[in-house]
């Protein structure tokens, strides 16, 4: 098989970890499988090297900010590499650039365009372990860029596509996907498998193994992800395409999400694109919104309420204050006090009464639901922050995910 390994930034948090991932690589080595490792910079690197740069500016450039970046990740495969050879394998250390990764010329976000992995592969064919550099590649100028946060797992990701590999795996700290959170249930399994689209709505609902960007990734190039962690052989989870998964759950897990703030406009003017206005405003503002729910009044106006990331809440504000000086918004109001509650799975699809039950197990624990949004395989409502728990515990109870 070959196979793309990533390491996170815990995984090699200090030699004695780079030492261990040195030692899981061979195993897989000598396995009889071909092996491209993909590595973070050791935990705390990146801020460090983000310290160093705010000592001489508060706003350095991005593009030197890039090349700055990208050195953590290099330091961690060069190691990670004479560790091997130390160890009788032979292997190579390559930057972005030399593994072939183009992006666009966006510093610090910069995204894929395309990768030419004719060393990588050449290297390969040698015997050679490959040990990449995540995180970065260059663009059609040669200089350096990053990807952004989780920029590692798209490297990988992109790679496995690249050079078709039968297998991404993706180390962490935890040992796969599990049916919510386990610090809030205890009782949570972990997941053998999970298909894409299940695996992306978690992500973009509050669960934080993977990137969004990644999953993506994974299902646009048909890359079999698995997650693990790094510190056991316990096995982790699938994410594959949802014909791949013989037995399909009813519901693969619960997410929580409590970066959320609701935004309710009061006595809106009900006029025909007034809600296209304030929407695309806040769209071109870089607001992210979520949920949408518009109730007509009585008195000829409409009431709207959404959700968006606390992190969008100041800008969201800007945009509303400017349509209630305009007289289009009466009144206006914000709660960051909540909490966005998902239930998700491929299952829903074909089963009736999904919804109903998820409704009675908050009822049943007196939570009241403010706010609902459904889709093919995803229910999401928006509770109090103080129920947020409580509902996670109750939805995983009511349909059974402990067993």
């Amino acid at each position: 098989m070959l196979i793309v390994q990533k390491f996170g930034g815990t995984s090699v948090g200090d030699l004695d970890r780079i030492q261990n991932v040195a030692n899981r690589v061979s195993e897989t080595k000598k396995a009889g499988n071909d092996v491209v490792v993909v590595v973070s910079a050791m935990s705390g690197e990146t801020n460090k090297l983000v310290g160093y740069a705010e000592h001489f500016s508060s706003n350095p450039s991005r593009a030197e900010m890039d090349m700055l970046l990208s050195s953590g990740e290099r330091v961690t495969a060069s190691l990670l590499s004479i560790a091997l050879n130390e160890m009788g394998f032979s292997a190579v250390a390559m930057t972005g650039r030399k593994a072939g990764i183009i992006t666009d010329s966006l510093h610090t976000k910069a995204r894929i365009e395309e990768i030419n992995p004719d060393v990588m592969i050449s290297a390969i064919k040698d015997g050679k372990i490959i040990v990449v550099a995540g995180f970065q590649g260059v663009n059609e100028n040669g200089d350096v860029t990053t990807l952004g946060r989780g920029g590692s797992d798209l490297s990988a990701v992109a790679i496995a596509g690249a050079i078709k590999a039968d297998l991404c795996e993706i180390y962490t700290d935890v040992s796969g996907i599990y049916t919510t959170d386990p610090r809030i249930e205890p009782k949570a399994k972990k997941l053998d498998n999970i298909s894409y689209d299940e695996m992306l709505e978690l992500a973009s609902l509050g669960a934080k193994v993977l990137q969004n960007r990644s999953v993506e990734l994974a299902k646009k190039l048909n890359v079999n992800l698995v997650t693990r962690t790094s510190f056991s052989n316990e096995e982790g989870t699938l994410i594959t395409k949802e014909e791949n998964i013989m037995e399909k759950p009813l519901v693969s897990g619960i997410a929580l999400d409590k970066n959320q703030a609701r935004i309710s406009l009061m006595g809106v003017i009900d006029r025909p694109g007034i809600a296209s206005e304030i929407f695309s405003k806040l769209a071109l503002n870089d607001v992210n919104v979520d949920m949408i729910i518009q109730n007509k009044a009585h008195d000829g106006t409409t009431n709207i309420d959404f959700t968006v990331p606390v992190g969008d809440l100041y800008e969201a504000k800007g945009v509303v204050d400017t349509f209630v000086q305009k007289g289009d918004v009466k009144d206006d109001s914000y709660n960051e006090k909540i909490c966005k509650v998902s239930v998700v799975g491929v299952g829903m699809k074909s089963h009736a009464g999904v919804a109903a039950k998820a409704f009675s197990a908050m009822a049943v624990e007196s939570i009241n639901i403010n706010m609902i949004s459904t889709s093919e395989i995803k229910i999401s409502m928006v509770v109090d922050e103080k129920y947020a728990e409580l509902a996670v515990r109750s939805l995983h109870n009511a349909y059974e995910l402990d067993k």
